[in-house]
C-alpha cells in the first residue's frame, strides 16, 4: 500500500514531539507541543509518552481515566487534562500515525539465487525478491518489486511499481497489475471460473481466454481467489480493498475504491459500482449490477440490481429499513398465530 509522505525531519518509527506530529497529520494542537512520543496505544493501555484515539462515541467515557500523552479527537474537550490533536477525521489521522510509528522501511535484496527467473524476464530496479520465487517467460516486473518466498508469476504478468506479493501468491498468465498494489500470503490471481456447459449430464469445461486486471492501489487480502474473465477481463478498480477468503468470479467488474469484507463471494460477470462496500459473508449473483456507493450488510443476498446509494440487508436484500421492519414482524408471529388461534375458538364457539 502507499505509505504517507513523511517529512524528512520525521523518519519512520522516529521519537516525536507533539508539534512535529500536528505537524504531520495537520492537527491543531491544544496542548505543550514539546512533549515528546513514541507510539499509539488504545485509550485505557496509552502511557504518558503515547498517542490515542477517539474515532468511536461509546468509548468517550474512556477519555477521563486515560493517561495518554494526547488524544486524537474530532472536536476539542472542554478543560481536558491531556494534550488534545483535534484533526477532521481522527481514524484517517491514526492511519497517517500508525503508517509513521510502526512501518518497516523497505531494504532491495536483489534477486535471490534460489529463485527462477526467466531469462526472457524483464526486471525493473531495486527488486527484492526471495528464495523460491518463479518468474514466467515475457514477464514485465516493474521498479521497487517485492516477491516474497514462494511466489509464482506466470507467463506474461505484468506488475507495476512498488508491488508486493506475500509468500506464495499465484499469479497466473498474462494477469496485469498495477503500480502500489498488496497480495497477501496464499491469494490465487487468474484461476479458471466456474464455467461449463452441461449437455446429456455431461460438463463440458468452457475455456477461459480472458486475464485479470487489477489496477493501482489495491490491497487483497490472504487467501482470495480472483478468476480470469471467460472473454475479456475481470477487474479490480483503483483503490479497492478485499479482505480475507474473498472469492471473485470470472468476468466480475468492481469499481474503484470499494471495500469487501471477508467471505464475500461475487458470481460471474457481477458489476459493483465505485465505492460499494460489503459485509462479511455477503454475496452478489451473477449478471446483475450494484450502483456506486451502495452498502450490503453482512450475509446480505443480492439478487437484483440495486440502485446507487441504497443501504440493503438480508436475503433476498432490500432496502435495510424495509428488511427492519420484516424481521420485527417475524419476530411477532408467534404472538399473531396465538391470536388468530384464540379468534378460530371463539367464531367456532369453543368457549
Amino acid at each position: 500500500m502507499p505509505q504517507p509522505n513523511l517529512p524528512s525531519s520525521l523518519p519512520v518509527g522516529s521519537l516525536s514531539s507533539l508539534a512535529q506530529v500536528a505537524e504531520l497529520i495537520g492537527a491543531r494542537l491544544i496542548g505543550d507541543g514539546g512533549v515528546e512520543v513514541r507510539g499509539i496505544a488504545p485509550i485505557g493501555e496509552a502511557g504518558p509518552a503515547d498517542i490515542t484515539f477517539l474515532a468511536n462515541e461509546r468509548y468517550r467515557k474512556a477519555l477521563s481515566d486515560t493517561r495518554a500523552a494526547a488524544v486524537l479527537l474530532a472536536e476539542a474537550v472542554p478543560s481536558a487534562s491531556f494534550a488534545q490533536l483535534v484533526v477532521g477525521n481522527p481514524y484517517a489521522a491514526y492511519a497517517r500515525l500508525m503508517a509513521h510509528f510502526y512501518s518497516t522501511p523497505r531494504v532491495a535484496h536483489g534477486i535471490h539465487p534460489d529463485s527462477r527467473v526467466d531469462p526472457s524476464a524483464r526486471v525493473g530496479i531495486d527488486p527484492d525478491i526471495a528464495a523460491f520465487v518463479s518468474v514466467g517467460a515475457e514477464a514485465v516486473l516493474g521498479d521497487r518489486v517485492t516477491l516474497q518466498a514462494g511466489v509464482r508469476i506466470g507467463a506474461g504478468v505484468t506488475l507495476g511499481n512498488d508491488v508486493n506479493l506475500f509468500p506464495n501468491v499465484v499469479i497466473y498468465p498474462g494477469c496485469h497489475i498495477g503500480d502500489r498494489v498488496s497480495i497477501h500470503a496464499g491469494s490465487v490471481i487468474g484461476s479458471d471460473g466456474f464455467g461449463y456447459a452441461t449437455e446429456r449430464g455431461v460438463h463440458h469445461k468452457i475455456p477461459h481466454a480472458g486475464s485479470v486486471r487489477i489496477e493501482d492501489d489495491v490491497e487483497i487480502g490472504a487467501c482470495c481467489t480472483i478468476d480470469r474473465g471467460v472473454l475479456g477481463d475481470t477487474v479490480i478498480g483503483a483503490g479497492s480493498k478485499l479482505d480475507n477468503l474473498i472469492q471473485v468470479a470470472h468476468n466480475v467488474c468492481i469499481g474503484r475504491g470499494c471495500l469487501l469484507a471477508a467471505q464475500t463471494g461475487i458470481a460471474g460477470s457481477a458489476r459493483l459500482g465505485n465505492f460499494v462496500a460489503t459485509g462479511g459473508q455477503a454475496g452478489v449473483s451473477g449478471h446483475i449490477g450494484v450502483g456506486n456507493q451502495v452498502q450490503v450488510a453482512g450475509k446480505a443476498g443480492v439478487t437484483r440490481d440495486i440502485p446507487d446509494g441504497q443501504v440493503v440487508s438480508g436475503f433476498p436484500a432490500r432496502p435495510h429499513r424495509q428488511e427492519l421492519k420484516a424481521q420485527a414482524a417475524l419476530a411477532r408471529l408467534p404472538e399473531l398465530r396465538e391470536r388468530v388461534a384464540d379468534i378460530e375458538r371463539k367464531l367456532r364457539g369453543d368457549d
